[in-house]
């Protein structure tokens, strides 16, 4: 638990600086004068003010924020107008709050890729190769292990992953002889399907078929920078498509709320990645990055995606909206 605790605080605080710096520069960028970029709350511990900007080391490691100039028209209403953000046009306005998420949907970007690039890439395996036994399915109880390679059912050979898939489907329930290679060795066992209910990835019931409780295997290969980088694109926009989907099944009320992740989850989750390796934890940090940025771009006005639904408005009318309710999205930063 404590490692658990320690590696949620180390992924999510990087995650959330990782945030709030995609603000931090575009504003930069755009010419908007940045008060302070702190990393972590709370008690200062170490300061040090480089062109008009104060960057702090804070004491409490969950994050941090930044602090604009102009971003509170309550206080800053003598601020210079031309570094103000308040005061900038509508897309530099738009282009720094929706830095935010979008240094988030960057980070997973760089880690898958780099993921793909170090470790190389976990590809489905064309043959009946066992990744994962689920206990107390048949397999595990016949003994079929992580690494068995299926090479025939009830004496017919089995050559590929989608022809044991089948021929277990087709089974009806009775009772099958399954020889399976491991290693030098070739097995047989017995082993009855059950009918088990099927799932997409989201949860929801699609079905129901016969299974014995095994997971496809993988083979891994070694991937160039080049196709590393266009499979870390491929993955980012798979992610971000299914977690928005995912959204939308929750409002929809298509997903139950009690299979929803909390941060009892993630503390648990961190620290199991932690422990196998540096490949499982930057994976792990992709997801998670890629999470705080789609939900922060949900029309809520707390988020970053509630100031762009104001931004939004504000185009439609061709007038701000009152600035004391739209005010800068640091200021309900992270």
């Amino acid at each position: 638990m404590l490692l658990g605790i320690a590696a949620a605080v180390v992924v999510l605080g990087f995650l959330i600086v990782v945030h709030e710096f995609g603000h931090f520069l575009i504003a930069k960028r755009s010419g908007v004068g940045v008060l302070k970029f702190s990393v972590g709350f709370g008690p200062k511990l170490w300061g040090r003010t480089v062109n008009d900007t104060e960057y702090v080391l804070s004491a409490i490691p969950l994050g941090g924020y930044v602090k604009m100039v102009g971003e509170d028209p309550e206080t800053d209403a003598t601020a210079d107008p031309r570094i103000s953000f308040a005061h900038q046009p509508l897309w530099k306005r738009a282009s720094i709050v929706f830095a935010g998420p979008g240094f988030n949907v960057l980070f997973a970007f760089v880690a898958f890729s780099l993921v793909f690039f170090l470790y190389g890439a976990r590809v489905p395996s064309e043959a009946a190769k066992v990744g994962g036994v689920m206990e107390g399915m048949p397999a595990a109880r016949a003994g079929i292990q992580v690494g068995d390679v299926v090479t025939a059912v009830d004496g017919r050979p089995i050559a590929t992953w989608d022809e044991l898939f089948e021929t277990v489907r087709a089974s009806g329930g009775r009772e099958i002889q399954v020889q399976v290679r491991r290693g030098a060795e070739t097995l047989t066992v017995r082993v009855t399907p059950e009918t088990q209910v099927e799932k997409n990835i989201f949860g929801e019931v699609i079905g129901s078929a016969y299974k014995i409780g095994v997971e496809r295997g993988f083979d891994e290969t070694e991937v160039g920078f080049l196709q590393a980088v266009g499979m870390g694109a491929s993955q980012t926009a798979w992610w971000v498509q299914t977690l928005a989907v995912s959204v939308v099944k929750i409002v929809q009320g298509k997903i139950p709320a009690k299979d929803i992740g909390g941060p009892i989850l993630i503390v648990q989750a961190a620290g199991q990645q932690a422990q196998i390796g540096l490949e499982s934890l930057l994976h792990f940090m992709a997801v998670i990055s890629i999470n705080l940025g789609v939900l922060n771009l949900l029309p809520i006005p707390i988020l970053d995606g509630g100031h762009l639904l104001f931004f939004c408005i504000e185009a439609v009318r061709r007038r701000p909206l009152d600035l004391r309710i739209a005010k800068s999205p640091s200021k309900w930063g992270w």
